[in-house]
């Protein structure tokens, strides 16, 4: 008797990408399985709650890019959102980003520290409203992905869609030539190495120059769900369950024989599969898979084991008694934050500190956390519910290298290091923005990269995909290209999620989940084969 359980597709990873591909297989009818190695989904977007206060775990605020609200509503469900209104802070002064008008001030707050580079400063600011614009095309129309009935309307197609993707096609091109590393492109304008800093030290290394000056028209469009980030993926979830869809949680895929159409989990139990859309970290991918591998599968596994991730993050949770009133007043509900207008240009790479030991590397950490920039967060400034009445709690993060984190784990100075960042941020807090903190925290913790690698599966605790210092990247990174992202090389495997596209991001993964979803159901309906 077969004991194997048989399934038209099977997803590896209940991230969001996951959840979004398992949803819509199952709203076309196919007998679908979600395969997550946690013991809950959501991967990289999740709440959780301690002592009455509540924290996003991962992203911190939702850019909808036009993605996120027809997507929902193609699926039959909806979320409440709330304005999430971004503030960008250096030192003790700040601009809170309501509207396009707010560029202006955006300027003159890196004029005030840098008055010598003011006109440096203005053509920046024309950049990024050029990429602005290129942003109103983009996103001018709700993506057509996720617009079933609205395709059917020989109105829509001829009045909306039709001149959207002609606007899409020329803008799509232009931006493509704002691919070259940020940094690199900003020294067109200026030779002000902290200048530069400023404006793109919360970036990751070499992130593309349309990627980064888009950020501030992201901004504008960021916004918070009730209940927090992770009411995304419970959602999601739940429109897969009630479809049908069978969700495992703690079920972690070791082996796949793309041969068999077979895959396996940790604990024994095999699953046959018609469609395996692996939506989990591509390295995992490549672990599970047995030999020989198609030619094109063989290039991109070596392409994958050499490759790094994008750089990870720091956090520091944060419940405290500083009241909504306070936390306003100090910084709004999300932003950006950096305390000296120094930059990371005054330090050295970490790396050439290495052989002089920890303490060496002690000092470097502080001398780094007292320089960066932080991204804070306050869930209960936009929905009370997240804390106590009276009380907010605060996500403080910076981008830090996995490899640093983990050469203090291997020393034997993993718990040090974690008390060390903390009482450094919380001293770089309190002499800035919240003078008295340490007198209101009510308990603190901290997540380095190596909690984010354990707890989520991501190779170096990345938190978007590859690191774009990758020469070449493994993962396509031209949007004309975006439908080629879901493909592998192997029979019947696609991929989807944020190490399929790069650079990568929630809207990103949520499109390259549909695109996985609509590729398996017409792979089985060609095939005739079903579970």
């Amino acid at each position: 008797m077969e004991t194997t359980q048989r399934y038209d597709v099977v997803v590896a990873g209940g991230g969001v990408a996951g959840l979004t591909a398992a949803a819509y297989c199952a709203k076309a009818g196919l007998r679908t399985l979600v395969c997550e190695r946690a013991d809950k989904p959501g991967g990289l977007v999740g709440t959780f709650t301690r002592a009455g206060f509540s924290f996003d775990a991962g992203i911190r605020a939702f850019e909808d890019s036009s993605v996120i609200t027809p997507m929902l509503r193609s699926l039959g469900s909806s979320l409440e959102f709330v304005k999430n209104p971004v503030t960008i802070g250096i030192g003790s002064r700040s601009v809170r980003l309501l509207d396009r008008s707010s560029l202006h001030d955006y300027a003159n707050l890196f004029k005030s520290f840098f008055p010598d580079q003011a006109a440096a400063i203005d053509g920046i600011a024309v950049q990024i409203e050029t990429v602005m614009r290129y942003m109103d095309v983009l996103y001018g129309a709700e993506n057509p992905l996720f617009l079933d009935r609205e395709l059917r309307d020989p109105k829509y197609l001829a009045g909306t869609l039709l001149p959207w993707l002609l606007d899409y096609s020329v803008n799509m091109r232009k931006a493509a030539r704002l691919d070259a590393p940020v940094r690199q492109y900003l020294r067109r304008f200026t030779q002000s190495e902290p200048l530069i800093d400023m404006i793109c030290q919360h970036f990751f290394a070499d992130t593309p120059t349309f990627f980064a000056l888009s950020y501030f028209g992201l901004y504008l469009d960021y916004r918070y769900p009730v209940g927090g980030t992770g009411q995304l993926p419970l959602r999601l979830a739940e429109i897969f369950s009630a479809q049908g869809g069978t969700l495992l949680t703690g079920a972690d895929i070791v082996g796949v024989s793309p041969a068999t159409r077979t895959a396996a989990l940790a604990d024994g139990r095999t699953f046959r599969y018609g469609q395996l859309i692996w939506a989990a970290d591509q390295t995992a991918l490549y672990r599970a898979l047995g030999e020989p591998l198609p030619k094109a599968a063989r290039r991109q596994k070596a392409l994958v084991e050499r490759s790094r991730g994008i750089d990870s993050i720091l956090t520091l949770y944060l419940g405290t008694g500083i009241s909504p009133a306070e936390a306003e007043a100090a910084c709004g509900a999300h932003a950006f934050y950096t305390p000296v207008a120094d930059g990371f240009s005054s330090l050295p790479d970490w790396r050439t500190l290495r052989c002089d030991g920890t303490e060496a590397l002690r000092r470097w950490t502080v001398s780094y956390l007292e320089t960066t920039t932080y991204e804070l967060s306050i869930p209960a400034l936009r929905d009370p519910a997240l804390a106590p009445a009276g009380k907010t709690g605060w996500i403080a993060s910076t981008l830090f290298d996995y490899e640093l984190a983990k050469f203090f784990a291997d020393s034997g100075e993993y718990e040090s290091f974690k008390s060390l960042a903390t009482k450094t941020i919380l001293r770089v807090l309190g002499a800035s923005l919240l003078p008295g903190l340490t007198e209101k925290i009510e308990y603190s913790f901290c997540a380095t990269p190596l909690t984010i690698e354990r707890e989520t599966g991501a190779r170096h605790g990345a938190i978007t995909g590859w690191a774009y210092t990758n020469r070449p990247i493994p993962a396509v990174h031209d949007f004309k290209k975006l439908r080629q992202a879901i493909r592998t090389g192997l029979p019947d495997v696609l991929q989807c999620g944020m190490w399929t596209f790069s650079p990568a991001g929630l809207p990103v993964s949520i499109i390259t989940g549909k695109l996985a979803a609509d590729e398996a159901a017409r792979r089985l309906k060609r095939r005739g084969a079903r579970a």
